[in-house]
């Protein structure tokens, strides 16, 4: 006779409701939030007082959609002062609305307000101008897993107590190969010159994440080691050398708690135990409908920004996951004669592989015609324009 353990049971049971409590949750999630109808405007920007001016409009899209942005083009955008006084913002075809520097007076409030191109209007609350002190030092801790950059900040005034950071990433990238030669107009092949050059690149990538932090509940205005971005020690980022510019926002206990929300909302839902989907309300409504809900919150105020480089030379010997898995350099000649093939057949390499782009040249195969050619690769193995550019920053040192 089998004794069954029934210390055990109350376990079974426990993971017995668990399981079927999340099985319950997956079977009610409706495919209708991801093809949901509604297509609300997203506003994201700060009015700067003494600086560019940039507002960016999109749309949201659906999750279940093939795009992942839908800019909002056509709209007229302007600032408005409480003491009355108007500003235009011009507009590009990526949806942003920019207003060069017009020194806008710090005592004064500003909002947004906008008309799309359908005629609906919509306006910001007015807002207080609040300028960001300046930042102290950015720099980086060596960690098991990887580098993560800190920045340090204080108010002398005790006044900002809420910031905000973004930052834009930039970094050296190199192509598996070095490419000496270069097809031209599709019937010979050059030395490749040096404005040309395709082996060093420079890529860039933004912010992905809402970054904030406060000293509300301390007694000193002063932000001390905040993470900024933790890099993984295997990134292509940190491989041979890497900047990163950071511009940091004063907020309001508004825009605080706004952006608090907003980074639970988008980032923090991964698990039952984050914090659940909550209702975003900012600073931005229609005056066509008040009810349609609008997404962002208009802050103005000074920007302050620093820049700091870092040398793989001064980092651990981290071993870097370069994209080129798969890649390889073939000989290709100008006519290569199949091996026992009968009747005799060519392939005329050059010609076909490399006059039509498909590969790349790197060297030249010394050798007498029609055996000399080149050593050549597919272009994502070669050309490290396809993922950045090869003009040097202004500000790379």
């Amino acid at each position: 006779m089998e004794i069954e353990d029934m210390s055990l049971k109350p376990k079974y049971i426990f993971l017995t409701v668990l399981m079927t409590a999340a099985f319950a949750c997956k079977k009610q999630i409706s495919s209708s939030v991801t093809n949901a109808p509604n297509n609300y405007l997203v506003v994201n920007g700060n009015i700067a007082p003494d600086d560019t001016t940039t507002i960016t409009l999109t749309r949201t899209v659906n999750i279940s959609g093939k795009v992942n942005s839908k800019p909002e083009l056509g709209a007229a955008v302007s600032i408005e002062g409480s003491q009355g006084n108007h500003y235009n913002l011009a507009a590009n075809s990526k949806g942003d609305y920019i207003l060069a520097p017009v020194n806008l007076s710090a005592g004064q409030n500003y909002r947004l307000k906008i008309t799309t191109s359908d005629g609906k209007q919509y306006a910001s609350d007015f807002v207080p101008v609040k300028n960001s002190p300046q930042i102290d030092t950015i720099n980086y801790a060596i960690q098991s897993k990887g580098l993560q950059i800190n920045i340090n900040t204080h108010d002398p005034a005790n006044s900002t107590h809420y910031y905000r950071w973004d930052y834009t990433e930039t970094y050296i990238i190199h192509s598996l190969y070095n490419s000496h030669y270069m097809e031209v107009n599709h019937d010979t092949t050059a030395p490749r010159p040096a404005d040309k050059e395709i082996y060093q690149c420079w890529a860039s990538d933004t912010s992905s994440t809402i970054v904030l932090g406060s000293s509300a509940k301390l007694s000193k205005d002063i932000i001390s080691a905040q993470p900024v971005i933790t890099i993984p020690s295997t990134s292509e980022k940190i491989h041979i050398r890497y900047s990163i510019m950071v511009k940091q926002y004063a907020l309001t206990t508004d825009a605080y708690n706004y952006f608090v929300l907003l980074k639970k909302n988008t980032e923090q839902l991964g698990s039952i135990f984050d914090a659940q989907p909550s209702e975003l309300t900012g600073n931005i409504h229609c005056l066509t409908n008040p009810s349609e809900p609008v997404v962002g919150f208009v802050t103005a105020g000074s920007v302050t920004q620093q820049r700091i480089f870092i040398d793989n030379a001064n980092l651990p010997a981290w071993q870097a996951d370069l994209p080129f898995k798969g890649c390889s350099a073939d000989t290709l000649v100008y006519i290569y004669t199949i091996p026992k093939s009968v009747p005799p057949q060519s392939i005329l390499q050059v010609k076909e592989f490399i006059y039509t782009d498909v590969m790349i040249p790197i060297d030249y195969v010394e050798g007498i015609y029609p055996n000399n050619g080149y050593t050549a690769a597919f272009p994502y193995c070669v050309d490290c324009t396809l993922r950045g550019s090869n003009r040097q920053p202004s500000f790379w040192k």
